[in-house]
């Protein structure tokens, strides 16, 4: 694989990010059929991806890691850091030392959270905590976009749309496979609630609404509906999860790698 840093600018490939976890996160509790040693790294050179979103998740990698964790990534384009990790997990510390990695790492174009909605639609930090984050988001030299996850499940909460009018992108994601019937109506409902922002569709390689694996013929679906949405610019980009199963010979993984091979050159609008 090329270097992907250098992967050209507005072609399809440049618009993909993975989903990238500490290697063997998620060999307990989901049902993946063997333990997963791939780094997050390591991913995104597989499938021929340049841009990861690196999500905390169980604590690791700690607050603390050294500026030596981070060397591996400057090989990749554009690096997004979690500020609240899986489950919603954040702290004054962890957004601090986020903000700090950003300062001295030129390729962090973003910071994201994570499960940031609760089942009542209140936020993992309050609407004023939003606000100040939102006034360390320019960086001397750049500015960073805050992004959000946000669950098929909580688009009809009232209470999500004051803390999405902060958020410069929000990903949407369906965690049952089955539910991606629904994509096209809920991706509409994403756009009414937060017009003002850049979409990302999140793309599941495992199904872990069911703990089973993903169907080729619906990850083909959801890949090709974001592929057509790229086009029309209708979002900015697409979310493959995740690197921590990406060395299992997954039927919806290798589909995908092999599909990320067949149109990741094709050029789309540098607008979208």
């Amino acid at each position: 694989m090329e270097d992907l840093r250098k992967v050209q600018d507005g072609c399809v490939r440049d618009k993909l990010w993975i989903w990238g976890h500490e290697a063997g996160s998620h060999n307990e509790g989901w049902g993946i059929p063997r333990p997963s040693r791939m780094t997050p790294v390591e991913g995104t050179f597989y499938l021929g991806i340049p841009n990861i979103i690196m999500i905390r998740y169980n604590g690791k990698p700690p607050i603390a890691s050294d500026d030596q964790y981070i060397i591996p990534f400057r090989a990749l384009k554009r690096i997004v850091w979690s500020i609240t990790g899986t489950g919603g997990a954040t702290s004054s510390e962890e957004i601090k030392h986020v903000f700090e990695l950003a300062a001295r790492t030129p390729n962090v174009t973003g910071v994201f959270m994570d499960d940031f909605f609760m089942d009542d639609g209140e936020g993992a930090l309050t609407v004023e905590e939003l606000r100040n984050i939102r006034n360390q988001l320019t960086l001397p030299e750049r500015k960073l976009d805050l992004m959000v996850t946000l669950y098929d499940g909580a688009l009809d909460s009232p209470a999500i749309v004051e803390y999405l009018e902060l958020c410069d992108k929000v990903a949407i994601w369906t965690w049952v496979a089955d539910n991606l019937e629904d994509l096209e109506r809920n991706f509409e409902k994403c756009e009414k609630i937060s017009p003002g922002s850049g979409k990302l569709l999140g793309c599941y390689m495992w199904d872990y609404g069911t703990h089973k694996p993903m169907p080729v013929d619906l990850m083909e679906m959801q890949c090709n509906i974001g592929l057509r949405w790229l086009r029309e610019g209708r979002i900015e980009g697409m979310i493959f999860l995740a690197s921590c199963i990406c060395d299992l010979d997954l039927d919806a993984v290798e589909w995908t790698r092999s599909w990320i091979a067949g149109v990741g050159n094709e050029k789309v609008s540098l607008d979208a």
